[in-house]
């Protein structure tokens, strides 16, 4: 009779050692993850705000004023999420952008997902693509020194979604996507994200987020996962942005938590949520509250909950550069702020200000990358 392999013992010991060491870096003491990882058509639409052209060197100065911020922020970010691009550019005086990452204390990662692309046979659902030469560019990446990596699923809720197929197709393609990291020596952030997109209450998000990732670690383990050397990457559970019947920060933080102890293995050393479209002030106080109902059920929260924001992190930074020199440090002291607020609210300790930028809605309907 065969035996049945088990969970990540595929990899060596010392393959197991590294990424899990890894994980657990990224997330240590209330750290989290700036996702600078916005494609080029994104990265246009970031700077448009400030009327800046979308030019290779436009996006490069502005990601370089994110790599060059005090050494502080090393206190509060764990790793960071670069576009294939961004991972080969360099700062003005030649130092690549990989070695400032990493002269900051912060882990280099890569956004290495195509993509979403419509998944037939459903109703205007997806699923992601870029699994051909998944191995291959991993390798490349690890010898470039990035050690984690993030791929993107979308899940949207509707009257009929997400249907099984979609909920099953992205599970699956999820897990060979960390197989395929893991066999190359990068952690895989695992990112199922059900989208605010609808008018869906918060008990129809959680209903849904649970099924989602339920589905996603059966998935995980099939593929024999190694889970102590992945992070998630999930939504938040949220009523929708057309839900006229609003939710407080603690009950998100109930049915977010609550989601989590049914659905989570214990292997799974953090949880860095994305910001999905919320404020970055939203995003700050919703990650607190679920901090602070996470620590009143400790026992049964074995994993770190964190953040892996992008917008949320970099909105009001962009506002206050402007595209101009003489505003880089007063951007570089924004970014400290937040990510200093949202280091906080990874320990239940975040104080809401209710003042400027992070007020502004980010919502983005069916947002892309």
């Amino acid at each position: 009779m065969a035996t049945l392999t088990s969970t990540g013992t595929w990899l060596s010991d010392e393959q197991k050692q590294a990424l899990r060491q890894t994980a657990e870096a990224i997330v240590a003491d209330g750290k989290g993850i700036l996702a600078a990882d916005e494609s080029v058509g994104t990265m246009g639409k970031r700077l448009s705000q400030v009327n800046l052209e979308n030019t290779d060197d436009n996006r490069r100065k502005f990601r370089q004023l994110l790599f060059t911020s005090d050494k502080e922020i090393g206190k509060y970010l764990g790793g960071c999420i670069l576009f294939h691009e961004t991972l080969y550019q360099k700062a003005d005086d030649g130092t690549p952008f990989v070695k400032l990452l990493n002269d900051l204390g912060i882990i280099p990662g890569i956004k290495v997902d195509k993509g979403v692309v419509p998944l037939a046979g459903t109703q205007g659902e997806s699923t992601t693509q870029g699994m051909d030469d998944l191995g291959k560019r991993c390798a490349q990446y690890y010898a470039d020194g990035c050690r984690f990596a993030k791929w993107r699923c979308v899940l949207k809720i509707g009257e009929h979604q997400p249907s099984p197929l979609a909920i099953l197709e992205n599970a699956n393609v999820l897990a060979r996507y960390a197989s395929t990291c893991q066999q190359n020596g990068i952690v895989p952030i695992v990112e199922p994200e059900v989208l605010m997109d609808g008018a869906h209450n918060l008990a129809r998000c959680q209903a849904v987020t649970e099924k989602v990732l339920a589905a996603t670690y059966k998935a995980l383990s099939d593929h024999n996962v190694y889970l102590e050397g992945t992070l998630l990457k999930p939504n938040m559970c949220l009523p929708g942005q057309g839900c006229e019947e609003k939710s407080t920060a603690e009950q998100i933080g109930e049915a977010t938590v609550t989601t989590f102890r049914r659905t989570l293995p214990a292997a799974v050393p953090g949880v860095t949520f994305l910001s999905g479209g919320q404020s970055e002030e939203e995003a700050s106080i919703n990650l607190n509250a679920i901090n602070v109902y996470a620590n009143k059920c400790a026992e049964k929260r074995p994993w770190k909950l964190s953040f892996s924001y992008g917008r949320a992190l970099q909105y009001s930074t962009i506002m206050a550069w402007q595209g101009k020199d003489e505003n880089i440090k007063a951007a570089q002291d924004v970014l400290l702020n937040r990510a200093k607020a949202n280091w906080a609210a990874s320990q239940a300790k975040f104080a809401a200000s209710g003042a400027g930028a992070a007020q502004d809605s980010l919502f983005v309907a069916n947002h892309q990358y």
